[in-house]
């Protein structure tokens, strides 16, 4: 039976390379890495995939405060402490106290399951490393049970990163790398057509040109992501704000309607408003 490949799905518009990308990454039976600016559909990637081959899908969201050990299990002793104090019979079998993990979830999946890691470069710089093992092998031992966790169906997993900091080299080596690239206009134009495909055309060529435009301003602290555009589409729609109030007009309405949603801090709206206001000084 021929493996079915991953092609996108109707509601996430996947390039031709992030498509190659993942279906080299399970041909190989290796780890995908995608890194990408925030907004990009990093995420949304692992629940389109496995939508798109029908497969489970166990998430692991990782924050700064997240132990390697915590993906495969946790022992609770002090849930053990608490009954033998209490005088449970539960106390005298172990594995009571142990509480499965998402990677240990996905190993004992009957069928192949999707494994999302996400933001994995929220946690220690070790973290990676301390999954090295456990990711290249598809087994964990439990201490506290003497058990050997093998995984019935090697998961395919999908590893994101905001570029936060380094990973180590040799979790590197382990991974096919694919880098998602914000999508240029025609891609964009695409992926909001998906979300809205009932938005007047005249309406998205506006909003376009001006999300671009901000975009396209140097030294801006966070850059507007593809999350944040179709948020602010959904303002303008809801709001019934007009193409033509999208277009360059006077100086002192230099930003966009409702930018709130484009525009996360006070330093961006002020540069903006500072090389869009000297802009058009040079102009006149």
């Amino acid at each position: 039976m021929t493996e079915r490949k991953f092609t996108g799905t109707d509601s996430y518009i996947a390039t031709d390379d992030l498509k190659m990308a993942m279906n080299a990454a399970v041909t190989l039976e290796r780890p995908i890495l995608i890194k990408g600016e925030p907004g990009t559909g990093k995420t949304q990637l692992a629940i389109e995939v496995a939508k798109s081959l029908g497969k489970p899908l166990f998430e692991w969201h990782i924050k700064s405060t997240t132990k390697a050990q915590q993906g495969l299990y946790d022992y609770d002793a002090v849930a053990r402490l608490r009954d033998s104090q209490l005088g449970d019979d539960r106390v005298h079998d172990i594995g009571n106290y142990i509480v499965r993990g998402k990677i240990w979830d996905a190993f004992a999946n009957e069928e192949q399951p999707i494994l999302l890691i996400d933001e994995i470069d929220k946690a220690d710089i070790e973290f990676p490393n301390d999954l090295l093992q456990e990711l290249d092998r598809m087994e964990f031992f439990v201490y506290e049970t003497k058990e050997l966790v093998k995984a019935r169906n090697r998961p395919i997993v999908i590893i994101t990163s905001n570029n936060e900091k380094e990973l180590p080299d040799a979790f590197l080596r382990r991974c096919f790398f694919h880098y998602i690239k914000f999508p240029d206009r025609e891609t964009m134009q695409q992926i909001v057509s998906v979300h809205y495909p009932k938005l007047k055309q005249n309406l998205l060529a506006e909003a376009l040109n001006a999300f671009y435009k901000v975009r396209d301003v140097r030294g801006l602290k966070k850059k507007p992501s593809t999350s944040e555009l179709l948020d602010w589409i959904k303002l303008l729609v809801a709001e019934d704000i007009p193409p033509e109030a999208l277009r360059p007009g006077d100086a002192r309405k230099a930003i966009p309607p409702l930018y709130g949603a484009l525009l996360k801090n006070e330093q961006d709206v002020h540069l903006f408003e500072q090389l869009v206001f000297l802009d058009r000084r040079s102009n006149q």
